[in-house]
């Protein structure tokens, strides 16, 4: 077979070692070597492996990307394959996004082996999730519940849950299907009940600015409605300055040709809740971020924010 891109030599994957992000790059690198790519994975050791202090309580984002992101940086890997969800939304010089692939749903998972939808839940039911943004949405949804820290990869978390630690838990549904789990969902929770992390369901494929061949190669993995979608929901995230641990969460999607966004920010609590809606051209998906940022902002949502801060 020969090589689309015959000029660039083999390309170095950066990623974890979770079963999660190992997936993830190995999907990747299948679809380079369909182009005709060379392809090599390169595992990296993140802040975000093997702590046991829930995500929320670090207070510190980019856990899971910074090392990878510095490798790229250092030219020891040419690409990084992230889940958007976990990446900042802080530029970093010398870096740029080439790419989002067509994204996997984006709703939030219930998980349970007693209930089969969060309405069945029992008053005081033990709820397990390390989002805030999650956290909130459960109790502004249902009060009466006992939402819990939890930690861990994917496995840890289900285990906690056979192990009777909790009634129920919540997963995002994109890494469930993405390890063959599919089967332990019990109901996808709907937006308007719990609207999803920004970028949820999305990889982000990373490149060094100056790398054109790697950025050639690599663009033609990118999905122009994911891709606006997620750069709506981001640029959102980063007018508010919310940072990717605040109970802030959006949902975007395409209908009728215009692309629309939903974003909601909550207090720590989850008893109060701002929501605002707008929709653009695809084209105006940054645009369409702000606007929507400006109306939580109106509303109120810098209080909520550094609520969550404060905790």
């Amino acid at each position: 077979m020969t090589p689309k891109n015959p000029a660039k030599s083999a390309i170095r994957i950066g990623t974890r070692g979770s079963a999660l992000a190992k997936w993830q790059a190995e999907w990747v690198s299948a679809r380079l070597q369909e182009l005709g790519a060379a392809v090599e994975l390169v595992f990296i050791k993140t802040g975000g492996d093997g702590t046991t202090t829930p995500i929320a309580a670090s207070g510190e984002q980019g856990l899971f990307t910074k090392e990878i992101q510095r490798a790229l940086l250092d030219r020891r890997v040419d690409l990084a394959v992230h889940s958007l969800k976990d990446l900042p939304t802080d530029v970093v010089d010398g870096l740029t996004l080439a790419a989002v692939p067509t994204r996997e749903t984006t709703q939030d998972a219930f998980v349970s082996n007693k209930y089969s939808k969060l309405d069945e839940l029992p008053q005081r039911a033990r709820v397990g999730t390390g989002s805030r943004r999650r956290q909130s949405q459960l109790l502004y949804a249902r009060p009466d519940l006992e939402v819990r820290d939890i930690r861990g990869n994917v496995d840890t978390r289900l285990k906690k849950l056979d192990d009777g630690e909790y009634d129920a838990i919540i997963l995002a549904t994109a890494g469930l299907k993405r390890l063959g789990l599919a089967d332990r969902i019990k109901q996808q929770l709907p937006v308007n009940v719990m609207l999803p992390a920004i970028g949820q369901g999305a990889l982000g494929l990373e490149t060094r600015s100056d790398d054109e061949a790697t950025i050639r190669i690599v663009a033609q993995l990118d999905d122009i409605d994911s891709h606006c979608g997620v750069l709506a929901e981001r640029t959102m995230l980063s007018t508010l300055r919310g940072g990717c641990l605040a109970p802030v969460g959006a949902h975007s999607r395409i209908d009728s040709g215009s692309l629309w966004l939903d974003g909601v920010v909550l207090s720590p609590d989850g008893k109060q809740r701002i929501i605002a809606s707008r929709n653009a051209t695809p084209a105006d998906a940054a645009s369409l971020g702000t606007a929507v940022a400006n109306d939580l902002l109106e509303q109120g949502a810098r209080d909520l924010i550094e609520q969550a801060r404060s905790r």
